[in-house]
């Protein structure tokens, strides 16, 4: 009779261990953790997102990512209003800004318009023209940060 040795790390009678499953008709490299808009998309129109976003090209018209956090990188053009629950500014806007959470602007940022949300943080270096209003629908105590 003849019998196998094996030795720790050769024993091929296991089955190796697989990734988790994808669902049907998804390739793995679909799922993703966000939606992206990369540096080489020019988008005109209204764009509107039930997923976290982050948009690093050009977009012209609006922006409504109401539920879920924005991410302008910093070498994204948005000419558009913006309306979501967190925006992150490094790069530059022209247009209203509506967060209900939080507005952060990078030391990269830009914006020309106006913003309206409970909390903005603005760091030294960004280039605001426009007003900033705290108040609108905001809880009461909210109030401007200036991060320096």
């Amino acid at each position: 009779m003849m019998t196998r040795e094996s030795s720790p790390g050769t024993d091929r009678t296991q089955a190796p261990s697989s990734p988790d499953p994808v669902p049907a008709g998804r390739p793995a490299e679909e799922r993703r953790v966000m939606v992206w808009v990369g540096k080489s998309v020019v988008f005109k129109g209204e764009l509107v997102s039930s997923e976290d976003m982050s948009i690093d090209g050009r977009v012209e018209g609006t922006v409504d990512v109401r539920d879920h956090t924005l991410t302008i990188g910093p070498d994204a053009e948005i000419h558009a209003n913006i309306n979501a629950k967190t925006i992150t500014i490094h790069g530059a806007v022209t247009g209203s800004i509506k967060a209900s959470v939080k507005v952060d602007l990078r030391e990269t940022g830009k914006v020309d318009g106006d913003i309206t949300a409970p909390r903005v943080a603005m760091a030294e270096g960004a280039d605001l023209h426009g007003r900033i209003d705290t108040l609108s629908g905001a809880e009461p105590g909210r109030h401007l940060t200036v991060v320096a």
